[in-house]
C-alpha cells in the first residue's frame, strides 16, 4: 500500500483545461499584434499590401521611322603583289660554273645570271663549223665541174648524163652545207640556253644552287620577282564588280596612305570558296606601297530593304536564331509590351538594321529588356536622339 502511494506521488500532473485555454489565448494575441504591426508599416508608396494589378514600369522608347533603302559603304581588302614572279633554271642539265647574282640583287632585262660548263658543246660547234667549210669547198668544186661538163657537152665530147651527174653532185653539196649550218645553229642554241638570263627587270629573292653543283633540267636556281610593276587582287560581290569600269582609276587605302590604281581586269567568274569575283588593279604609284601590303577599296551599295536601325540593346534573342524587339502597343487605356519578331539585315558596331512586322509610328523599347515580359504594363518615355543610323557601314573580307 505504501509503494502504491509513492508511485502516485512520482507521476507528472496533467495540465488542466484552464491552463490550455490560457495558452491558446496568448498565442492568438501575439499573432494579432504581429498582423497589426505589419499592416501599419508603410513604405513611400503606401502599406506593404500587394495590389491586384502591378504598377506599370517606365521604359525608354523611340518612335519608328522606316527607311526604304539601306545605304552601305563597304570596304573590301586585297594584297599587293608583283605582277610577275619566275623560278629560273636551265633547260638542260649540267655543271654550274658561274653564278653572277645573289639574293637581294636588282637585275636588268637581259642580264645573265648563271652559266653551265659548255666546253663539250663548244667543241661540237667547232666541228660543225668545220663541216660547213668542208661542204662549201665541195660545193665550189661541184659548181666548177658542172661548168666544165656543160662546155664539153656543147662540143660533143661528153653525154648529157655526165652533165646531170655533175649538177646532182652540186645540189648534194648545197644540202650538206645547209645540214652543217643547222647542226651549228642547234649547238649554238644549246650553248645560249646553258646560261640563265633575266627575262625582265626585277629582284632576286631566292638562290637555290652554288657553283660546282649539277643542275637537273628545269631545276630552279633563282627566283626573280618583277620590280616596278605591282598589282592588287581584290574579291568583290558579283553585283558590286559589275559597277566597276575597266581602265578607270580608283583610290585604294593602305597603311601608308592612299594608293592610285587602274582597274585592269574583272574575271567575271565567282570563286566557289569565297563567293566573290576577282578584280585586278595595276598600282600606279609603286614607290608608295610595298609588295605584300594590304589595300582596301571602298564602294557604295544600296540594299532595297525596308527597315530601321535599332541599338543592339533593343534586340532579344529567340529560338532557332530568331530575334525580336518589344513594341509598346495600347490595349484600352493601358499600354503593354508586345514582342515582335524581326530579321537582322545588317549589323554595324552597336547598331543593327532590322526588318519585320513594324509600322511607322510604333514605339520600340530600346533598353532594359531583362525587366520586361510580353503583355506587361509599361509607361513609355520617348528618348530623342537615342540612336542614329550610321553614315557608313563597312564590310571586310
Amino acid at each position: 500500500m505504501t509503494d502504491h502511494m509513492e508511485l502516485e506521488h512520482t507521476r507528472t500532473p496533467k495540465p488542466s483545461f484552464l491552463k490550455g485555454l490560457v495558452f491558446l489565448l496568448v498565442i492568438a494575441v501575439i499573432a494579432a499584434l504581429l498582423a497589426v504591426f505589419v499592416l501599419t508599416q508603410r513604405s513611400e508608396e503606401g502599406p506593404l499590401v500587394p495590389t491586384a494589378t502591378p504598377l506599370p514600369i517606365s521604359v525608354d522608347v523611340v518612335e519608328v521611322s522606316l527607311s526604304d533603302t539601306l545605304s552601305l559603304e563597304e570596304r573590301f581588302t586585297g594584297l599587293v603583289s608583283p605582277r610577275r614572279t619566275s623560278a629560273l633554271g636551265f633547260q638542260s642539265g649540267g655543271r654550274i660554273v658561274s653564278l653572277r647574282a645573289d639574293v637581294g640583287d636588282r637585275v636588268s632585262t637581259g642580264a645573265w645570271l648563271a652559266r653551265l660548263d659548255t666546253r663539250a658543246l663548244e667543241a661540237q660547234l667547232a666541228a660543225a663549223k668545220a663541216s660547213i667549210v668542208e661542204a662549201e669547198a665541195a660545193y665550189a668544186l661541184a659548181e666548177a665541174t658542172v661548168d666544165r661538163q656543160k662546155a664539153l657537152n656543147e662540143r660533143g665530147h661528153v653525154s648529157q648524163q655526165r652533165v646531170d651527174e655533175a649538177i646532182a653532185q652540186a645540189n648534194t653539196s648545197i644540202a650538206r652545207i645547209d645540214a652543217a649550218k643547222a647542226s651549228a645553229d642547234t649547238l649554238q642554241v644549246q650553248i645560249d640556253l646553258a646560261r640563265i638570263v633575266a627575262p625582265y627587270a626585277g629582284v632576286i629573292t631566292a638562290r637555290m644552287a652554288d657553283e660546282g653543283a649539277i643542275a637537273a633540267p628545269g631545276q630552279p636556281v633563282f627566283e626573280l620577282v618583277e620590280s616596278g610593276v605591282l598589282e592588287a587582287r581584290i574579291g568583290l560581290p558579283a553585283q558590286l564588280s559589275d559597277t566597276l569600269t575597266v581602265g578607270e582609276d580608283y583610290t585604294l587605302k593602305s597603311d601608308q596612305g592612299d594608293v592610285s590604281a587602274t582597274l585592269r581586269a574583272v574575271t567575271g567568274v565567282i570563286d566557289a570558296s569565297q563567293r566573290t569575283v576577282t578584280t585586278v588593279f595595276d598600282i600606279n604609284n609603286t614607290d608608295e606601297v610595298a609588295s605584300g601590303a594590304v589595300v582596301r577599296i571602298t564602294l557604295d551599295r544600296d540594299v532595297q530593304e525596308q527597315g530601321l536601325w535599332v541599338p543592339v540593346s533593343a534586340l532579344a534573342e529567340g529560338q532557332r536564331g530568331l530575334w525580336s524587339v518589344y513594341l509598346v502597343r495600347s490595349q484600352g487605356e493601358t499600354r503593354r509590351a508586345q514582342k515582335s519578331v524581326v530579321e537582322i539585315v545588317h549589323s554595324e558596331g552597336d547598331r543593327a538594321y532590322v526588318r519585320g512586322a513594324i509600322r511607322n509610328g510604333d514605339l520600340v523599347i530600346i533598353d532594359g529588356l531583362q525587366r520586361i515580359t510580353p503583355g506587361q504594363a509599361v509607361t513609355p518615355v520617348e528618348v530623342e536622339g537615342a540612336y542614329e543610323a550610321p553614315k557608313t557601314a563597312s564590310l571586310g573580307q
